[in-house]
This record gives structure tokens, sequence and C-alpha cells, in this order.
């Protein structure tokens, strides 16, 4: 998360208010709505990255549901609106929103796989931990899972001088596509996020879990560090690269590759008493 030389400061937004305040703290236009379809007896959850919402993973969620599957995607506690609402969460408010959704499917369906991008993908791996045996399978797109700047372990301290940071969101490469993601970064929320990769990371090897990981060959959000903590712990994982897109890959030019191998891998994965 966040790759490069250092985090993208920009100081317009600190502990005092600033003159953009207001429009900073206005609720990002289109705030997106958790997606749910009933389906057959075979569940998906998909869960949206940080700073984003369901709008990121809409369309992956509706053509998992076009194809009979029962289909949910959480809005994450903080997202959808302004970034200060998002401030006010950390990661174990996203995770219990992720398990909230994954225990209404488990109730509804014989098998449920669970699936996310970006910072979704950690919570997606980290439940494949928790949940153990009721995940029957994995598929994660540019997983989150570690930093690449060691300014992250400053985050404790500058979230009480800095508020926010320019916005992460937005990283695709196909013309005229926006992310609905809100409107700063704010750091609060952001610094919790290496206890999120620490506790996903320590336990990788527990997931046996059948797994697919697309990987985007550029992308400018989430950097190397992440597939090497992944691919370390589960060398024998199946990577995809795509590349045709950035970051945000569910809404740029190999989106139907995505949608069209996560249904495959799951049509593989379900047990035969269920199809």
């Amino acid at each position: 998360m966040l790759r490069g030389g250092g985090l993208p400061w920009d100081y317009s937004v600190v502990s005092s208010t600033s003159p953009d305040a207001a429009a900073d703290a206005a609720p990002d236009a289109g705030a997106a709505e958790p997606f749910a379809a009933d389906g057959g007896p075979v569940g998906v959850l998909v869960l949206h990255g940080f700073t984003g919402s369901t709008q990121t993973i809409h369309e992956w969620a509706a053509a998992l549901a076009a194809a009979g599957l029962t289909v949910r995607a959480p809005l994450l506690a903080g997202h959808g609106g302004s970034w200060q609402e998002l401030a006010k969460t950390g990661w174990t408010d996203w995770y219990a929103d992720a398990e909230r959704a994954f225990a209404e499917l488990s109730a509804r369906c014989s098998q449920v796989f669970v699936a996310g991008i970006s910072m979704g993908g950690c919570l997606a791996l980290r439940l494949a931990q928790t949940q153990g045996p009721l995940v029957s399978g994995v598929v994660v797109v540019n997983p989150s899972l570690a930093g690449d700047t060691p300014l992250i372990a400053l985050l404790p301290a500058l979230k009480h001088v800095l508020r926010s940071i320019k916005s992460i969101g937005g990283d695709i490469k196909k013309d005229g596509v926006a992310e609905q993601a809100v409107k700063r970064t704010p750091l609060a929320a952001l610094a919790t996020m290496p206890e999120m990769w620490r506790t996903t990371a320590a336990s990788l090897a527990s997931v046996t879990q059948p797994l697919l990981v697309f990987r985007s060959t550029e992308d400018h959000v989430v950097g190397p560090s992440s597939m090497k903590v992944l691919v370390a712990a589960l060398p024998g994982t199946e990577v995809r690269p795509l590349a045709n897109s950035y970051h945000v890959a569910t809404l740029d030019n190999d989106a139907p590759e995505i949608f069209d191998g996560t249904l495959a891998f799951i049509r593989n994965h379900v047990h035969s008493q269920t199809q």
C-alpha cells in the first residue's frame, strides 16, 4: 500500500480546519450501497478496498450474481462518504463487517467463497484463516499485505499532526472510468492497516483453501512487498498477471478477465452436491 519513496503528503488539511475543510467534509457524490443478490446454494462474499466503495466491485459482484450465485458485497464501515467518517474507523471495523456478511452467507448457502480487491483482498485472506473449512476458496485482486515505504511506521505519531493526505483512489488505466473513493485518505484509519497486514501475514501459511490471485503488472497503490509476503507464505499460489490494468483492476481494461476467471474458479471448486 502506498508505494514509492514516500507517502503523498499534502498539508492542506491538518489538525486545525483548513479553508477547504467544508468541501472535504462533504460526502462524496454517488455514495455506493451494499450489494446483495440471492441465487443458488453457492455464495460469494466480495469485498472492496480501503477508501473505495462497493462501486469498485459492483460489476464483479453483479457478474457472479448473473451466473446464479448468491452474492453479498457490504459497504465497509466509514466508506462511501467523507474521509472524516472513514477516519473514525479501522481495520477491525472493516473485518467485523466482512465477518457479519460472511456469517449471513454461511447461514444461507452450502458453500461460500470469498473475494476482494486491495485491502478487501487482505480481509478475504483473513476470513480464510479464521473461518477455515467454511471458506471454499479465495480470489484476490492486487491484495494489500504490506507497506512499501518505511514512513508507514511513522503513522501512529503522524496521525496526530496530519489528519489526511491526498486520495489514493482512482488508479485506473482505462480512459473515462472513475472510482468513487473518499476525497482524501485519513491517516487515523490508514494507521490501523499495519496491524491488519501483520495479523494476516502471520497466518498466511494456514490458508489451505484454493486460492487465485490476479495481479496488475503496473500498480501505483500496492507495491511489490505484498506479493512477496503472499508468495513466500504460499509458494504454490496461482498468480494471473493483468497486463492492461492499474490497481483498481475491477474497473479497468482487464475486468472481464477477472469476472470470467472468478466464475470459472468457483465452478471448478464447487462440491458436486451443490451443483
